[in-house]
């Protein structure tokens, strides 16, 4: 299996990644097509700029998982008092056909050893049902995070 970074070239694999992701949790059709068109726009400029970076695992010439990884401005906090970002790790994703073969975990592999190479000391991820025993058995733990959808005014 080849490994290499994610660049401007991989913005429709990423894509297609992230709506199969959504898919395989539930998600419906319909608002994944939107979720997909407006990531495209969001996603372009920053594989281009280096704010989203990640890996590719590569089978044979082809891409078979994929993995977002991104810094975020955060307050110090008490679990990483002395620093003011976060690694953020999204979009893990692993093809089915090659699924169970140790993909995902050599991903993050990859993702905790470069957000150290990067002096982040603490990160994130939302965890779908199929992706949280894998997080669970590599350190991982569930936070108290809560979330709710705003309805945006009128002006």
């Amino acid at each position: 299996m080849d490994v290499r970074t994610v660049g401007a070239d991989d913005l429709e694999l990423i894509c297609r990644h992230r709506e199969m992701m959504f898919q395989e949790a539930g998600f419906a059709a319909g608002p994944l097509r939107t979720m997909t068109a407006n990531f495209r726009i969001w996603l372009g400029p920053r594989l281009v700029d280096g704010s989203y970076f990640g890996y590719l695992l590569i089978d044979a010439g082809r891409p078979v998982a994929s993995i977002g990884l991104m810094l975020i401005d955060w307050p110090p906090h008490p679990a990483h008092p002395t620093q003011d970002q976060r690694g953020y790790v999204l979009n893990v994703y692993v093809e089915p056909t090659h699924r169970r073969q140790g993909l995902a975990q050599q991903l993050m592999t990859m993702a905790e050893a470069e957000f150290a190479r990067r002096g982040v000391g603490f990160a994130i991820l939302h965890a779908t049902e199929a992706g949280r025993p894998l997080y669970l058995r590599n350190g991982w733990n569930q936070t108290s995070e809560m979330s709710k959808v705003i309805a945006p005014q009128e002006s």
